[in-house]
């Protein structure tokens, strides 16, 4: 993001945790800083701080010190995948100090840098209007929008992991049978023609294909998949305002499921069709 920045005649001070990483963007033009204080020092008033950290405790501590390093009419811009209810409570607390508070919900990954980065941006219109330049040196064309106020841009980007989820467990569901077919098929060679034409043609089918030909087994890969947050955040929402999403929570459920060495509930429904059916059981690996 910072050398996209600098691409397009920014500039910008880039801070850290690891010097490494400040030596980078130093060495692509940037300001290296080695503290929030020396963030703050090198910024003309009004300043704009974008933070791109973890969501939780993280991105919680570097904006409550960051909110008594800035001054009245100075922006601090959360990109990360921050829980939508914590960006409200945290823009409303920055508005006492009248620092105003940018959510801004950003998909691009690491292709971002020759794609750009689309960016779902909530807050107040004057502060969103006053870093639009910012907002479109960062996006392709189309790629920024201005959803809504405080806490919008979070919202949308978790919704929008929530699609990603089941998406992507259409994706492996299908390659699954493709896979375990009599057919013999060539998985990676499917998922290149699906891109052409096909109504299931996507970048993430484009990534597939990408995957499958540098490993058509996926030998390499652990079937272990973890989750950000958000996609338990979405489903959540979904439950207590009685929104039925039955596919995202499939999705998310199946992640929970890789990550177990022997499913217990496997093990149960095993005993259950021994103990009414006689239907055979198979012995733990090894015995």
């Amino acid at each position: 993001m910072t050398k996209r920045l600098l691409r397009n005649g920014h500039e910008v001070v880039g801070f850290a945790r690891s010097a490494d990483s400040i030596a980078v963007v130093e060495r692509d033009g940037a300001i290296g800083a080695h503290s929030l204080e020396e963030v703050v020092s090198h910024l003309d008033t009004p300043r704009a701080v974008w933070l791109m950290i973890p969501a939780g405790d993280p991105t919680e501590e570097a904006i409550e010190k960051l909110s008594d390093l800035l001054d009245a009419g100075d922006v601090i811009i959360d990109g990360g995948n921050s829980r939508y209810s914590d960006s409200v409570r945290r823009a409303e607390s920055l508005a006492a100090k009248d620092i105003s508070f940018i959510d801004s919900g950003t998909s691009g990954g690491i292709w971002g840098l020759d794609n750009g980065y689309c960016l779902m941006v909530g807050g107040d219109k004057d502060a969103v209007d006053r870093l639009q330049p910012i907002f479109e040196a960062l996006a392709p064309e189309g790629g920024f929008a201005h959803v809504g106020p405080r806490g919008a841009g979070h919202f949308t980007k978790m919704v929008h992991n929530g699609i990603e989820y089941a998406l992507m467990q259409a994706y492996g569901e299908g390659f699954e049978l493709l896979h375990s077919s009599e057919f013999e098929l060539d998985v990676g060679q499917i998922a290149e023609l699906w891109n052409h034409g096909s109504v299931v043609r996507s970048w993430l089918l484009e990534l597939a294909a990408d995957a499958f030909q540098e490993d058509p087994e996926l030998t390499n890969i652990a079937p272990y998949i973890e989750d950000s947050g958000e996609g338990r955040w979405t489903l959540e929402h979904a439950i207590n305002n009685a929104v039925p999403v039955p596919t995202i929570a499939t999705a998310l459920f199946a992640r929970f499921a890789s990550r177990q060495d022997a499913s217990f509930t496997g093990k149960v429904i095993a005993a259950l069709r021994k103990e009414f059916g006689g239907h055979a059981v198979k012995k733990p690996a090894g015995e």
